[in-house]
Parts: C-alpha cells; structure tokens; sequence
C-alpha cells in the first residue's frame, strides 16, 4: 500500500502541477505560480509554507511506513480502509483536473496582489467557491486513508488547516479587493467549500 499511495502522489503532483502549469504556460505565456504571499513569519507565509510542507509530509508517510519506522493505527489498518483510500484518492485527482479546467486562464497557485484575474462563476466555481483545494482535500483524505499512520494524519490535518488559512487570509482579501461587489456576492451565495456551506 505505502508504494500504491506515492504512486498516486506522483500522478497528482505531474497532473496537478506539472501538466496543467505547462497547459497554463501554452496558453497564456506564464505557469501560474505566484509563490507564497506575505512577508516572513507572516500569517499569509505559515499558510504558503504549510501547505508546501503538508504535501511533504503526505509523500513521507508512505515512504516512512515502507521503511518500517512508522506503522498504520491499529483501527485503520483494514484491507477495506485502504481500497476506499485508493478510489477517493483518484476521485480527488479527477476532481482537481476537473475544477483546474474549469478556472480556465484565471488558475494560479499563489497570489500576486497587483495582478487581477477574472473572476470564474461557471461550472463547478457555480457550487463552490474553491473546488481545487476541495478536491486536493479529498485527495489528501483518500492518501491518508492508504497508509493511515500517524505521519500520514498529522499531514492530512495540516493541509486542512493550511488550505483554511490560505483562503480565508490570503485569497478571499486578495478577491474582495480585486472584484469588489461581484465577489461580496459570490460570498454571500455558494459555499467556501461545499455546496451550501460557508456563506459569508
């Protein structure tokens, strides 16, 4: 199981990031990146850095665990928890591919506070406000889940809670300044991460 979970970390990692920067760089003449925002030992730079060390931790686990320095937790070590891991990790995959499409020329990882992108509503952005980091979420659920030992937990709570901070501190600011009204009501009408859920 931990080689099926850096398997599947390193299709997420050329698909995610490698493919769709080079689509991003066919099309628009840049790849996207923006790097990690605010000033050092930032709150904007915890979440840039956590989130780049949360994906560390996630591809450590496995390695960890085939390594025999660490072990799955007894009450998910179940043929039946990793299988589901599996399906919901390439759910996750095909869910950030899609939502990645689906922002068109607007996609970025960072923010760069002098520059203004559209604002997408359409298709999936429809029903939620972040559906990258929704599906990256799902993912990093669906690795831990692969090999569920305590390394793999500490990284998938740590994604979350660096995925929290990079969009409520760093890109929700950033869109208000940038879209005004039209994102003031995006806000008030689809959800931060689900349907019908964080309204603001």
């Amino acid at each position: 199981m931990p080689i099926v979970a850096i398997a599947l970390y390193v299709v997420f990692a050329i698909l995610g990031f490698g493919w769709r920067s080079w689509q991003q760089k066919r099309r628009t003449g840049s790849t996207g990146f923006r790097g990690i925002s605010g000033r050092p030992l930032s709150l904007e730079w915890f979440a840039g850095v956590g989130f780049v060390v949360s994906m560390g931790v996630a591809v450590f686990a496995p390695i960890l665990q085939l390594a025999g320095v660490v072990a799955p937790l007894a009450p998910l070590d179940r043929a039946w928890v990793n299988i589901a891991g599996i399906a919901i990790a390439v759910a996750g995959i095909a869910a950030t591919l899609y939502a990645q499409v689906d922002m068109g020329d607007s996609w970025r990882i960072g923010v760069d506070a002098s520059e203004k992108t559209t604002l997408v509503r359409r298709g999936v952005f429809a029903w939620v406000r972040n559906p990258i980091f929704t599906a990256m979420m799902v993912f990093g659920f669906g690795i831990a889940l692969i090999t569920p030992n305590p390394v793999a937990v500490i990284g998938f709570v740590l994604l979350i809670a660096t995925i929290e901070t990079q969009v409520r501190v760093v890109e929700e600011p950033y869109l208000l300044t940038v879209h005004g009204d039209d994102y003031r009501d995006y806000l008030a009408t689809v959800g931060r991460f689900l349907p019908g859920v964080g309204h603001r």
